[in-house]
């Protein structure tokens, strides 16, 4: 199959009032909230100051003023910056993250709410069906890959190209589709942040050489996965007539997935009297695995950290944005718990293939498997708009989350989208 059939399919996006459609409105709100509360953090307020040097336009975001494309570059790394935002289990990694920035550029700068609506729609369920075939290798980063593929098509949906111009764009990305390291996160550096960006960008330039008539071989993507990555078999994709974003899960705290029932669970127990001599998380391994990052110093191996999730959900009441400040990591309180926390495997949850975690504090511990998000349970509207209020509050005010809200789920005006 290739990616033209769903381009074909997708292209107009999903039928309005739709259960696809009411997700995607949902994705961009959540998108959106992460977005903002990345935006606060100064190594991304200086990302966008230097991205105006090179790439100056009308776009107004964290004190600088941005073309588009760069605007959408900046806007992306700020989405994962703290590790809040969507992800879909089918692709193993988040579709949205730079075709959510370009539509929500788009729509800050006046485009149709229909037109953006539907680049979003469009991209991400390009994004999805290429995760579902690009299987990294040891080493590798999922973001900033096949995510570009759907990036040039939400770029060329919104240029107003047709299904056959989206189509080369997508087809030249493919031809072009890079691979990111592991290797910043091992090392405690935030660079991981920039895959995003590449992406969105990547996606940007795609569809302006395909407006121009540029094309590039349909064979592209399956020689990529060939060379790059080993795979002879052929891809197997979901076919056309599927909405695979209403798959799309939203995640309830900050931080890799892996650690969010450790911190549920450590939010059952909380909030603490006294400082205990030590903290139990048992879990399943694959989350010792990914995400066993001890006494992390940066906020990028914070976010990849059981302990340091289960330390912050009992010093803060919750895990979001706030647990990964610098004011966060010299908190000397927050260093002692993280310190007192024993990592142990939990074979049964291990062989079972199951997630789960449980917390034991003396003789109190609380067990958690399952989180909102989860496939059975989706968050919800209501949940959905309560943690975009709480991440993007600070940035817009309660007049300003009315706004937005009112934008992305309504087709309200986007003024002050972006902040």
């Amino acid at each position: 199959m290739s990616f033209s059939s769903v381009i074909a399919w997708a292209a107009q996006g999903p039928p309005a009032g739709s259960a696809a459609a009411k997700k995607a409105r949902l994705v961009l709100l959540d998108s959106l909230g992460c977005a903002l509360a990345g935006l606060a953090h100064p190594r991304v307020a200086s990302f966008a100051q230097a991205m105006q040097a090179g790439f100056a336009g009308p776009v107004t975001l964290a004190g600088a003023r941005l073309a588009p494309g760069a605007a959408s570059a900046v806007l992306a790394a700020a989405t994962c910056w703290d590790e809040a935002n969507e992800g879909l289990a089918r692709a193993h990694g988040r579709p949205a993250l730079p075709v959510a920035a370009l539509a929500l550029v788009a729509r800050d700068q006046g485009a149709d709410p229909g037109d953006v609506l539907a680049a979003f729609a469009l991209g991400y369920e390009v994004a999805a069906r290429a995760g579902e075939a690009w299987r990294i290798k040891p080493g590798m980063h999922v973001d900033g890959s096949w995510h570009s593929l759907g990036a040039a098509a939400c770029a060329a949906r919104l240029m107003g190209l047709d299904a056959a111009g989206i189509a080369r764009a997508v087809r030249l990305a493919a031809c072009q589709i890079p691979f990111a390291l592991y290797a910043p996160i091992a090392a405690g550096m935030d660079g991981r942040n920039s895959f995003a960006s590449h992406a969105a960008l990547l996606g940007s330039l795609a569809a302006a050489a395909a407006a121009a008539g540029m094309d590039a071989p349909e064979a592209g993507f399956a020689e990529a996965r060939r060379i790059a990555l080993g795979h002879e078999a052929p891809a197997s994709m979901t076919p056309p007539g599927i909405w695979l974003i209403e798959e799309a899960y939203l995640k309830p705290f900050a931080g890799v997935r892996h650690a969010h029932y450790a911190a549920a669970a450590a939010l059952a127990l909380s909030p603490l009297t006294e400082l205990p001599a030590r903290i139990t998380v048992a879990t399943y391994a694959e989350a010792l695995r990914y995400a066993g990052n001890r006494a992390p110093v940066a906020a990028i191996s914070a976010q990849f950290s059981l302990s340091w999730a289960v330390a912050a959900a009992l010093a803060q009441g919750d895990l979001g944005p706030a647990a990964y400040t610098e004011a966060a990591l010299a908190d000397p309180r927050l260093r002692a718990l993280e310190a007192a926390v024993e990592l142990v495997e939990d074979p049964v949850l291990t062989a079972a293939g199951k997630r789960g975690a449980r917390v034991s504090i003396g003789a109190a511990s609380a067990f958690v498997d399952s989180v909102v998000g989860d496939a059975d349970r989706p968050m919800s509207a209501a949940q959905a708009v309560a943690k975009f209020t709480r991440f993007a509050g600070p940035a817009l005010g309660e007049a300003g989350v009315a706004r937005a809200i009112a934008a992305l789920l309504q087709d309200a005006p986007a003024e002050g989208l972006l902040a």
